[in-house]
């Protein structure tokens, strides 16, 4: 019965936020009513039809399982994300958005067009063949859907209200055992190709790869909690901290200021979230001990800290698995299209585990997120933050 279950709980929250999404929708536009189950069964039956059998690719024989294969999400999931961006995809259609037969494109055509696009990382011919289109509808359709999820789907990507901060912080204690912990973070590349006269030293990386980096905060649910990217793969880790939004509403005091939690007499500890060794050690932001001849105390500290900071590069493995445009040299993108391409990957992400949805086993990337790069020590260090990774560490050794 298990199995059963584990899929029916997803539908209901997806449900829901699709019946939420229709009564914002009304309030915009008078639009007919969605049906959260009306999936548009002649683009799916004849997309199915034509890739169900592809030589060389393993494809699930299950209908809905294959569903989930090609587009990350399931029926109930992709009738939500439809619901988001519909009136945008309705309000303006282009004249030349038509299949091979002539038809007019359905919203849910064009969202598993896209969906297709940035889930596989296929190039533009590649998709377009798949869905009897050409390789322009493609890209037209692909970009008309990132700008409209960019503006629907922000309430998927913020930081959390008071409560359930608590929420989080309760349940990293329980999980991993550090009280008061807020998030992991952690930064991944996104690797390209340039034309002559746009590379740079700066956006040439530690690997000679051109890049632009993602830096993500994730809750114990691997739910992206805040994001920053559009800065070159070539500055360091903590160079890119400093210049996010982040860093500054953490320095404000207007996140991360919550209620401390008193470990023994004299040993407060505030909120704060874990990185690794590329970060700065700061009153905030923890970092694992210097692995040079530490105590037993400091190593059982690291092993706590390194199973949380292991959330994030989970999160990066299931972000870029999921959404292979990301895990893929992309070909002389636009550097100012290429940061909504990533919010919207990481919109998606959250969407995903906000619905209930699961992931296939084969989904996430096998391998580390960042394969080759390795992360650069950071001596930066605040005495208040020493102070704080102290009390930790003398916690979990009591």
């Amino acid at each position: 019965m298990a199995p059963v279950k584990k899929k029916k709980k997803p539908l209901d929250k997806a449900k829901n936020l699709a019946k939420k999404s229709e009564k914002k929708d009304k309030k915009r536009v008078n639009a007919a009513p969605l049906d959260p189950e009306a999936i548009d069964c002649d683009w799916w039956d004849t997309f199915w039809l034509r890739n169900s059998s592809l030589s060389g690719v393993s494809i699930p024989l299950d209908e809905d399982d294959a569903f989930k294969h090609f587009f990350r999400a399931s029926k109930t999931t992709f009738s939500y994300i439809c619901s988001l961006v519909r009136e945008d995809l309705i309000s303006r259609p282009p004249s030349g958005l038509i299949n091979i037969e002539g038809r007019l494109l359905s919203v849910e055509k064009q969202v598993a067009i896209a969906l297709r696009r940035l889930a596989s990382g296929d190039s533009q011919v590649s998709v377009g063949a798949a869905f009897g289109v050409g390789q322009s509808t493609v890209s037209q359709v692909t970009w008309r859907f990132i700008e409209a999820l960019e503006e629907r789907a922000k309430h998927h990507l913020r930081w959390p209200d008071s409560d359930r901060i608590e929420e989080i912080k309760s349940k990293f204690e329980e999980m991993y055992g550090l009280p008061n912990c807020c998030g992991a973070i952690d930064t991944t590349h996104i690797i390209m190709t340039l034309p002559a006269v746009q590379a740079s030293d700066d956006w040439c990386d530690q690997e000679k790869n051109y890049s632009m980096f993602l830096q993500g905060v994730f809750d114990h649910e691997m739910r992206f909690l805040n994001m920053v990217t559009g800065w070159p793969g070539g500055m360091t880790v903590s160079k890119l901290l400093k210049f996010s939004g982040f860093f500054k509403l953490c320095e404000n005091g207007q996140i991360l200021d919550g209620n401390a939690k008193t470990l023994c007499e004299g040993a407060e500890v505030r909120e704060y979230v874990v990185g690794g060794i590329s970060y700065p050690l700061l009153p905030w932001l923890i970092t694992p001990h210097d692995s040079n001849g530490p105590s037993d105390s400091m190593m059982a500290f690291n092993d706590r800290h390194e199973k949380v900071r292991s959330v994030a590069a989970t999160a990066f493995q299931q972000l870029k698995g999921s959404w292979r445009i990301l895990s893929k040299v992309m070909w002389r993108p636009d550097r100012r299209k290429l940061p909504s391409i990533i919010l919207v990957c990481c919109l998606l992400h959250n969407i995903i585990i906000d619905c209930g949805d699961y992931l296939q086993d084969d989904v996430p990337l096998s391998g580390h997120h960042d394969s080759g790069y390795v992360d650069r020590y950071c001596k930066q260090s605040e005495p208040l933050g020493s102070e704080l990774r102290g009390y930790l560490t003398e916690y979990l050794l009591r």
